[in-house]
């Protein structure tokens, strides 16, 4: 005879209001941060995560593997974007010197002009949808709480090593 299932620990109505609060605001969040790039600038939140971690690095290159686990979504996504953004002349594809058989991204002068133009906005956009809407110490205690799931989720992750020294994005 199967063994029973065991019963859940179900979240608790302040514990579900929360986690809903949690889904709904961050979609909402954003979803507007994308829509203030897409308007104003006409490139989506990825793009712009994409040319952050480009910036961030040596040569403003990576791997398109690294680019991809950096912004932990799939490498053909990563590589549809990036296909965007190279016809745009935003970035460039190569192979690496090291052994020619990886693909490096590249970011352009013109993808770092734009990078330059577009970042004090969503700025703006991230403190007014969010940090400005908090009390500090909640911010800061929502911060730990990302981190500790972080941490769970994908403790060999690549961007941890920019954790403690991260520029914000």
């Amino acid at each position: 005879m199967p063994s029973a299932t065991p019963e859940p620990q179900w979240l608790d109505e302040d514990q579900q209001r929360s986690w809903r609060a949690l889904v709904v605001g961050s979609t909402l969040l954003m979803d507007r941060l994308d829509d203030d790039l897409r308007r104003e600038f006409n490139i989506s939140l990825t793009e712009y995560e994409i040319l952050v971690r480009l910036s961030e690095r040596p040569g403003r290159s990576l791997r398109m593997a690294q680019l991809a686990d950096a912004l932990a979504h799939s490498r053909s996504r990563v590589t549809h974007t990036v296909d965007r953004m190279e016809r745009a002349g935003y970035v460039v594809r190569g192979t690496t010197p090291e052994d020619g058989r990886g693909i490096v991204a590249t970011m352009t002068d013109k993808g770092y002009a734009l990078l330059v133009e577009a970042a004090p906005r969503h700025v703006e956009g991230v403190r007014a949808y969010l940090v400005d809407r908090v009390d500090g110490s909640d911010f800061a205690a929502l911060g730990r709480a990302m981190d500790a799931v972080t941490d769970q989720l994908i403790s060999a992750h690549p961007e941890m090593d920019l954790r403690d020294g991260a520029t914000g994005s």
